[in-house]
């Protein structure tokens, strides 16, 4: 078995659904990520809410995992938060900038979902840093 934390991985986790909850709220960018995804207020009403978040904590599991996997489990912690932002904005960010620069998606779209992910695997690394 890889020597990866699961609390960390669990925590990290919540932290992705905690993150997403305040980045995606009214009082931070919903309105402009709803409007700048081109979704209407119809299809944010409609259902499957629970499959949506049930996946998306799934997926953040296994993203965390992963990056539990890439930094060890020795790694200091201003480290693992460094590569945590790194991970965010350079591989993530970076590719999401590059579909949605054929997709002919919006600046603001990438600067609101790359800098959630950013935000989310710098808190993976504080997580791991903190729990090694």
């Amino acid at each position: 078995m890889p020597d990866v934390n699961l609390w960390a991985v669990l925590a990290c986790g919540v932290s992705s659904l905690v993150l997403g909850g305040i980045w995606y709220s009214p009082l931070m960018f919903a309105k402009v990520w709803q409007r700048e995804a081109r979704l209407t207020d119809e299809q944010m009403a409609g259902g499957g809410l629970a499959m949506i978040f049930g996946l998306a904590f799934l997926l953040s599991l296994v993203a965390a995992f992963v990056f539990g996997l890439f930094i060890g489990p020795d790694m200091a912690l201003g480290a693992s938060v460094g590569a945590g932002f790194s991970a965010g904005l350079c591989w993530v960010g970076a590719a999401f900038g590059i579909s949605y620069l054929f997709e002919r998606r919006s600046m603001k779209l990438w600067l609101i979902n790359a800098g959630y992910h950013t935000l989310q695997f710098t808190a993976f690394g504080l997580i791991f840093g903190a729990m090694r």
